[in-house]
């Protein structure tokens, strides 16, 4: 077990709100112990954290978080946790090393009670549950205030960073992407715990808020160790996205995107590769490798996921579309065939409307090890002519009848 050193620099030392607390003692740390924790108890009062503002994560931090819930506060319109190295405006972002945040204990990172904004940049917030392309925010119909999403509803939001660790930590309510990388390099990533429907409850009433990722790998992410994942998600548990959709694209720090650094595919350092997804499971959408165009995913490895639907909390969209896909559309132009590659997922199950769902011209993929008990005719369904695929194998996909939910 991890032990906390007496002597060791907790907000608790500093005055101010809880966010201007916890952001000294992550300064005064800075360069010397490089070492925070943020203890169960808050000097302030209460056990509670309330955050209005991202946490600035510098590089060579190691943040503790010791039997604690942190929650964005209703004034916050921002990421809980962001690397300080990116952010509204900063248009040449370098690269931070080696941050990690472990969690001691029982540790919770929640939303807002009435969170201002959620859902992604193409979501107009709205109060009411209207149907569209929108998701709930207080802030909708205000005078001045920013009327559709950002990468500042993701949770945590870690981009540019060689060496990233994230450990026994509860996520619940995310406002939408609960962690998000982008070009993010020589990552661990386990014992996460995400509590994250597509509806809450904003004083007494159920509202929709959508997007509802547990973790995000965006353009560039390499070398990434997932395991012990589970959860209640409103969208995939685990999304591997490198889309080339030029001469539509972000820039670095646009507050007007989905993520923090440019959503240009610049070449294979752009290109998501190298990942290791075992020990996974969830109510909704497994594991999504999506890419377009020239934008390639490649080398992905996938031992044991488990999608299932909980009789207390149904599904989005009537179903779980799959527990693994490789390809997607709606991205921009479909992928180059080959661009997707070396994809080998084993030891899956899924109850929704396909196990495994292929809808790009693929190379050099295997599936083995699978139990489907949904309604689609086979375990593996091709919503691409399977001719334009190129070696894939496929051994032990089972279709069993359809069983009890």
């Amino acid at each position: 077990m991890l032990q906390i050193q007496a002597g060791v620099i907790t907000p608790n030392d500093f005055k101010g709100s809880d966010t201007e607390r916890i952001q000294k003692a992550i300064n005064a740390a800075k360069g010397k112990s490089n070492k925070v924790v943020i203890p169960m108890h808050n000097a302030r009062g209460g056990n509670i954290w309330k955050i209005d503002r991202a946490i600035l994560l510098p590089s060579n931090l190691s943040l503790i978080l010791d039997n604690c819930i942190i929650q964005l506060s209703d004034i916050c319109r921002d990421n809980m946790f962001r690397s300080d190295n990116v952010g509204v405006g900063i248009t040449n972002p370098g690269w931070n090393y080696n941050i990690s945040i472990v969690g001691i204990g029982e540790v919770q990172l929640r939303g807002a009670d009435n969170p201002r904004s959620t859902g992604d940049a193409y979501r107009t917030l709205t109060l009411t549950n209207e149907k569209g392309r929108v998701s709930y925010g207080s802030d909708a119909g205000k005078e001045g205030m920013k009327q559709k999403g950002d990468w500042r509803n993701n949770m945590i939001q870690i981009a540019k960073v060689d060496g990233f660790k994230l450990r026994n930590i509860t996520i619940k309510n995310s406002h939408a992407w609960a962690i998000s990388f982008e070009r993010t390099k020589n990552v661990e990533l386990s014992s996460l715990r995400f509590m994250n429907p597509e509806y809450i409850q904003v004083n007494g009433a159920e509202v929709k808020t959508y997007n509802k990722d547990g973790i995000n790998l965006r353009h560039g992410c390499k070398y990434f160790r997932i395991d012990n994942i589970t959860g209640i998600n409103g969208d995939d548990l685990i999304a591997l996205s490198s889309l080339d959709a030029a001469p539509y694209y972000h820039s670095n720090g646009d507050i007007n995107s989905y993520q923090v650094t440019s959503t240009k595919w610049s070449g294979p350092e752009d290109d998501t590769e190298q990942v290791f997804i075992t020990n996974c499971q969830t109510n909704y959408t497994g594991v999504a490798i999506r890419a377009s165009d020239n934008a390639s995913i490649h080398h992905v490895y996938i031992n044991g996921v488990i999608t299932k639907a909980r009789p207390d909390t149904p599904p989005p969209y009537g179903g779980s579309p799959y527990t693994v896909l490789v390809g997607g559309r709606g991205y921009g132009d479909n992928s180059v065939r080959g661009k997707i590659n070396n994809i080998y997922a084993t030891n899956l199950f899924g109850d929704g409307k396909s196990l495994i769902l292929v809808e790009s011209q693929v190379a050099d993929c295997q599936f083995i090890n699978g139990v489907y008990t949904g309604n689609a005719p086979d375990a593996i369904t091709y919503n691409v002519d399977k001719k334009t695929t190129s070696n894939i194998t496929e051994v032990n996909l089972i279709k069993v009848p359809n069983t009890p939910k």
